[in-house]
């Protein structure tokens, strides 16, 4: 824009009439000028400037600016070019004008280049003149321009940086970012400089000239010493634990494109942290079930199509070690069926990402073939073309062509010429691999016929003998199961519609039979005939694609059967080769999903209850790993079914409230709140309308889950939500036991909403009055309407069980009544009669049993109510202490006086197997168990013959009572441990029954939960802790190998006798603990925990089962928590010495994550006592001799560990850091506590306060995105802690680190957020550091 003529000319006018030449210039040799002459007429020509500024408005001043830098930059007489310089620097000296709006029209001319070394000396002479006066964010953009104008091309594509002339202008160019770069003159948070730095010359082909050079890369380096004291040690080598870490924050997070640490700010961080983190990803993606924990790690959402190479290529590498994998065993050395897991699981995840889009199927097949030519690798070719037919059988229908045609090029290198490759036993399961190229080259050429393509080029020479095979089976018409051919027969052929019916029809005969034979199951429902279920080691040998075929047929015909009412029940074999198919996730959307949106709701509103029933046993006794998403969906459609009248059948009814019990004491304590929270302003749908019960249990189920997670200590309002709605759907109260071990918010709200109590004496009038009336009553239809009837208090077991103790007999009438009321109804009489039973045994406790006998003949031989029902209900009610001691009293005479239950439990543990994954004979036992011990569901004892009831009895295809207790015996076990009184009696019990743990689908995680919750409870009761953990590793000692959970020496400890308790373990036990669960994570052969399929495990992977088994020995250790703490803690910081040096990382990972699994009050009071003595030592007081590079080296556990130099204090630094990296955000809010209480009072050197902030400053990021008011407060507490050090030193050395990472803090994560408070701290500081520090607290310092 040009400007205006009138401002232009009086800016021209006063440059020219003040570079006139006065007459005594002329004369200059002989004049005598008087002093400060130039001063003073540099000052006046300045208010000429100045006047001509004052006569114009505000918004000509920058024109006047532009014109006048214009005029200094057509000066070429050196002199006159200084003297203008020295005129705008009056200008500024005297604040006529900024010195921003000068520097920027001085380096914006487009004449000042390095070749015009007379005009570049003078600007930047003037820029380091003025530069004092800008602000600091000025200074900043003065910092990025000068930088960007040193590297500025010319049309000769050289740069001053380049040019060999440039030494000259660089220097001057130095001196300004020199003095803007001063520490001391403090014109900008160096914080601002190092990232403006960074920016521009980031790139290794962008650092400037070498005259620049080594001012910058010192500057940035000054900043090591903050990016150090935020950097976690050795985070490149600490490892999460899929299942167990948490995946949703950012504690794993990588760089989506580079797989680099997500790093805050502009910090100079080292290489490790800053490079490919391929061992991390590579780790985690080898794990079972590890694709979400991925996909959260690289921030890839379903909902978004991303595709990610840096994902791509470490699939393709995971198949390349593998293959290399191969080369070095053999099939034949016993581990072909781990072999096949481990391809299962690479085709799984590959299926995964690149039906998700996240990986794209051409280009890792073609970076497979890049990487594997020229390796000659073989032994491993054919599981490689499994892994490829997996993806091509399923997707090639629906893609084009050209996507998998790059699959041709690895023919030629796979596969010889010259060479035929013979035909592999059909008879072993790895022949359909060693057929899966064949297959492949099948699903391609039947792609291109339909394209109307023709493939230029024949089968490989190699692979003609199998395609012939292959063509004759087809034609094959008696094909049998006892091999493996209808399976390639359906890999080969999966696309070919015409070809796949004759094998796949094969397959679904045998599960579906052939409509003309039956078999009958329990209660004698008639079902079709085929009993066994296609094997496991037949459905891995499916491609995915026909296992979607299999599964999609099962369904559709599991919906034909419900929509036409069939009188038939499904055949066993169908219904458990479903359940095996349900384990498969490469088949989500067919299988689990499928299962709960579709199956369910419409089998459901078919009316079809049989198939509902087999559903909700399928899901209670044969899946695993199922995701959280779906188990909350099932609980709320229990919930919903609960209500409507179809669901009131015993059986159904029974079934259902399993299943619910099931899933509420299944949900890990990790998922509870992410997921709850999510529902908490809704949440009535995951909770039981008219269960009290069920939502007692889920009241425990929060309780438990908040004190693991620690989530206690942050907002609790979503579980506040749903206790409200528990409330208001069914009134709870609880004892004071159970009271104590509650999460502090929950122990609060349930005293602050009290529930009355039901008036013991009031109880028993009701029961007499309506005792009286029944035997009063004499018309039957009268006796049926008065007590089915709608309002009444719920008595009549209390009525039944009266009759039982006077007349030994229960009347047909009764069984009319009951079977009016339905079993929702009797719920609530089983409460009233529970509470009943334990006034009448209080009062009358001699007769007590003549009472246990005739609730048992009311269980077992009236069939009125079931055991498992009576438990649960008898040991959630709310009773005080003295009726609490009999109803578990009641409890054991109940479960093991009585010999009907205990003798059940004894033959059914005896007779079967939990691993049914296994087993070929699992209906012929069920049937068996059943005819021995039959289960009636209905009030069938002696009826009038006259009018009978007739009832539907459902089939039964898994369940028994046995299996149905295990829930309940989770729940009594805990509510027996918080009565101390009645320890006996729980011991009792689990000499009896605890064998049925050998049916339980969570041993080990139920112990866990156990231990843990109830850790104070349990402190002092070592033999109760040792019987425990007895009792499960007794139930499994016939099924799996001695060392499958615990370490030889506690095998040892559990071989004593019941009184020899004392044990102190010694340092090698730890060690051993500790190395075991590294050399897991590590994948240390041989491993040290037994192969297993992790498909059918309690735990998704080998560490998580390392992990908690760990943890859960430590826990049950008579020892108390802190010695326990302590020597794990010593583990790394006294043994080190017997741990291989490359090693150590890896043991501090193992010692953070077993720590962290443990209580708090194991670790957190230990490690803290230890960092208070570390703190105090005189080690850390002498750590750098004076020297502050020597002090953060020395801090530095990596760099010190390698030179053999690592000290107490950097141990445990590191130490710390892997503990507090994989600590929950419940665990970590602590620290604020710790600093303000512990740490606060005791520090007083800045060589102190330098190690806290090493402690603390990594974590500050997750504070940050997790719990916000805890950063807020521990920053406040680091001010605090910084101004005791102030206020105790004589000097501080190392102001500027200090100063670094408090500006880092404020810069990436507090903001202003705690302005007041530390304004009020940097007030209080030593002059120099308010100087540094007068950016946060924008205070003027003098």
């Amino acid at each position: 824009m040009d400007v205006p003529r009138s401002v232009h000319d009086a800016v021209v006018e006063s440059v020219e009439d003040i570079l006139k030449k006065p007459m005594e210039e002329s004369f200059s040799n002989d004049v005598l000028h008087p002093p400060m002459t130039k001063k003073e007429k540099i000052e006046a020509e300045a208010k000429k400037i100045k006047a001509v500024l004052q006569s114009l408005a505000p918004e000509s001043h920058d024109q006047v600016l532009q014109t006048f830098v214009k005029c200094l930059f057509q000066q070429q007489n050196k002199s006159r070019l200084y003297f203008l310089c020295n005129v705008l620097e009056s200008l500024v000296e005297n604040n006529t004008i900024s010195a921003k709006p000068v520097s920027d029209h001085l380096l914006a001319y487009e004449g000042l280049t390095f070749k015009d070394q007379l005009h570049w000396r003078a600007t930047f002479n003037t820029l380091r003149n003025i530069v004092g006066g800008v602000h600091y964010k000025e200074a900043r953009d003065l910092l990025k321009i000068v930088l960007e104008k040193c590297q500025e091309k010319e049309g000769c594509n050289t740069s001053a940086g380049d040019h060999a002339t440039a030494l000259i202008q660089i220097d001057e160019s130095l001196k300004v970012i020199e003095y803007i770069l001063d520490r001391n003159a403090c014109l900008l948070p160096g914080y601002f400089a190092v990232n403006e730095i960074t920016k521009v010359c980031g790139g290794t082909t962008a650092w400037p000239h070498w005259g620049l050079g080594k001012l910058l890369s010192d500057y940035i380096n000054s900043f090591n010493f903050a990016a150090q004291m935020v950097s976690i040690c050795g985070r490149s080598r600490l490892l999460p634990v899929v299942g167990h870490s948490v995946s949703t924050n950012n504690v794993w997070r990588l760089n989506t494109n580079t797989l680099s640490f997500m790093l805050n700010g502009p910090l100079p961080y080292e290489k490790e942290l800053t490079d490919p983190q391929t061992g991390l990803m590579r780790y985690v993606l080898q794990q079972p079930y590890s694709r979400e924990m991925a996909s959260n790690m690289l921030g890839l959402n379903k909902q978004t199509k991303q595709r990610c190479e840096a994902l791509e290529n470490q699939l393709v590498d995971q198949v390349v070690m593998a293959i290399e994998k191969c080369e070095e065993s053999s099939l034949q050395d016993g581990n072909a069926e781990n072999a096949q897991l481990l391809w299962q699981h690479l085709s799984s995840q590959l299926i995964y990402f690149v039906l998700f889009q996240f990986a794209s199927f051409p280009h890792m097949v073609t970076s497979l073939y890049e990487k594997l030519n020229g390796k000659n690798l073989k032994k491993g070719r054919d599981h490689l073309m499994w892994v490829l037919l997996q993806f091509i059988s399923g997707s090639i229908q629906k893609n084009s062509l050209a996507d998998f045609l790059p699959v041709m090029k690895l023919y030629d290198l796979l596969y010889s010429d010259s060479e035929v490759i013979p035909i592999p036993d059909v008879n072993s399961a790895h022949c359909t691999h060693a057929f899966a190229g064949t297959c492949i080259w099948i699903h391609i050429n039947k792609k291109a016929q339909g394209d109307h393509v023709k493939l230029h080029r024949p089968i490989p020479f190699a692979l003609n003998d199998h395609m012939e095979f292959l063509r004759q089976t087809l034609q094959l018409k008696n094909l049998m199961l006892n091999d493996f051919k209808v399976a390639l027969l359906c890999n080969a052929y999966s696309t070919d519609t015409n070809c796949f019916s004759v094998p796949m029809g094969h397959l679904l005969e045998s599960i579906y039979g052939n409509n003309k034979t039956t078999t009958l199951l329990p209660g004698n429902v008639v079902a079709s005939s085929p009993i066994k279920p296609l094997s496991m080691s037949l459905l891995d040998s499916l491609t995915v694609h026909a296992k979607m075929s299999l599964i999609h047929s099962i369904v559709s015909r599991v919906i034909k059967l419900a929509k036409s009412k069939s009188s038939v029940a499904l055949a066993p074999a169908l219904v458990k080769t479903y359940s095996r198919l349900l384990v498969y996730t490469e088949i989500e959307s067919l299988g689990i999903k499928g299962f709960i949106s579709q199956l369910l709701p419409t089998v459901f509103s078919s009316n079809a209850i049989g198939i509902l029933h087999t559903l909700l046993e399928m899901f209670s006794y044969r899946m695993h790993h199922i995701q959280i998403h779906y188990r909350v969906q099932l609980l709320t459609y229990l919930n919903s079914m609960a209500n409507i009248q179809q669901a009131n059948q015993n059986q159904l009814h029974l079934c259902v409230e399993t299943t619910a019990l099931r899933l509420i004491t299944s949900l890990g304590s990790a998922e509870v709140q992410p997921h709850l929270s999510r529902l908490s302003s809704e949440p009535k749908g995951i909770l039981a309308g008219e269960s009290e019960e069920l939502n007692r249990v889920f009241v425990l189920t929060i309780a438990r889950a908040m004190h693991i997670t620690g989530a206690d200590s942050f907002s609790t309002n979503w579980a506040k939500d749903i206790l409200l709605s528990v409330m208001q759907s069914t009134p709870l109260g609880w004892p004071a036991a159970t009271l104590q071990c509650f999460p502090t918010s929950l122990s609060d709200f349930f005293n602050q909403t009290p529930v009355a109590k039901e008036d013991k004496n009031l109880l028993r009038k009701m029961v007499e009055t309506e005792y009286k009336k029944w035997k009063s009553m004499a018309n039957e239809n009268d006796i049926i309407a008065h007590f089915s009837m709608q309002g009444i208090p719920p008595l009549f077991l209390c009525i039944i069980w009266k009759n039982l103790i006077e007349e030994n007999r229960v009347t047909p009438t009764a069984y009319k009544v009951l079977d009016r009321l339905g079993p929702r109804a009797l719920s609530n009489h089983l409460r009233t009669f529970v509470d009943f039973l334990v006034v009448e045994v209080a009062l009358q406790s001699q007769n007590i049993t003549r009472y246990v006998e005739a609730v048992n003949d009311m269980i077992w031989k009236c069939n009125i109510i079931t055991i498992d029902r009576l438990i649960l209900c008898l040991v959630l009610r709310n009773m005080d202490s003295k009726d609490s001691n009999i109803r578990f009293l009641l409890t054991q005479l109940i479960l093991i006086q009585c010999k009907d239950f205990k003798q059940r439990v004894q033959d059914f543990v005896k007779d079967n197997s939990p691993e049914h994954w296994q087993t070929t004979n699992c209906h012929e036992k069920h049937m068996n168990f059943h005819r021995i011990y039959p289960e009636k569901f209905f009030f069938e004892g002696i009826q009038d013959m006259n009018s009978p009831i007739q009832h539907q009895y459902l089939p039964v295809y898994f369940g028994n009572v046995c299996l149905r207790f295990l829930p309940v015996f989770d729940v009594a076990i805990h509510r027996l441990i918080e009565t101390p009184a009645v320890h006996k009696v729980l011991e009792n019990i689990l000499q009896e029954i605890g064998r049925l743990f050998k049916f339980h689908d969570r041993p080990i995680t139920y112990l866990y939960n156990t231990y843990y919750y109830y850790e104070k409870l349990l402190a002092d009761r070592p033999v109760l802790k040792r019987r425990l953990l007895q009792t499960i590793a007794s139930a499994f000692s016939d099924i799996r190998p001695r060392n499958w959970c615990l370490t030889d020496a506690y095998l040892m400890y559990l071989e004593r006798g019941h009184d020899e308790i004392e044990w102190m373990p010694d340092s090698d036990y730890y060690l051993k603990i500790v190395g075991r669960l590294s050399d897991t994570i590590t994948g240390k052969s041989p491993p040290p925990f037994p192969e297993c399929d992790w498909r059918f495990n309690e735990f998704p992977n080998p560490a998580a089962h390392a992990l908690y088994v760990s943890c859960v020995e430590l826990m049950a250790l008579p020892v108390s928590s802190q010695v326990v703490g302590s020597a794990l803690l010593d583990v790394c910081l006294k043994s080190s010495c017997q741990i291989p040096r490359n090693e150590i990382m890896s043991w501090m990972n193992a010692v953070g994550l077993i720590l962290t699994s443990l209580p708090e009050l194991c670790w957190w009071s230990v490690l803290s006592d230890q960092i208070v003595k570390t703190l105090q030592s005189q080690e850390l007081a002498n750590l750098g001799n004076g020297s502050l590079t020597n002090f953060f080296e020395k801090l530095n556990f990596k760099k010190s560990h390698a030179a053999y130099a690592e000290r107490d204090c950097s141990s445990l630094l590191c130490l710390c850091h892997a503990i507090w990296h994989h600590a929950g955000i419940g665990q970590l809010s602590h620290l604020p506590v710790f600093l303000k209480d512990r740490i606060k009072p005791m520090i007083k050197r800045e060589d102190q306060f330098i190690y806290v902030c090493h402690l603390v400053g990594p974590f500050l990021q997750r504070l940050h995105g997790e719990r916000t008011r805890s950063l807020l407060d521990l920053t406040v507490e680091l001010y605090q802690i910084l101004l005791n050090v102030d206020k105790a030193s004589e000097q501080l050395h190392l102001m500027d680190p200090i100063s670094d990472f408090l500006y880092h803090i404020k810069y990436m994560f507090v903001g202003d957020g705690v302005k007041a408070e530390t304004e009020n701290v940097i007030r209080n500081l030593r002059p120099a550091l308010q100087l540094r520090l007068r950016f946060i607290s924008h205070i003027s310092v003098e």
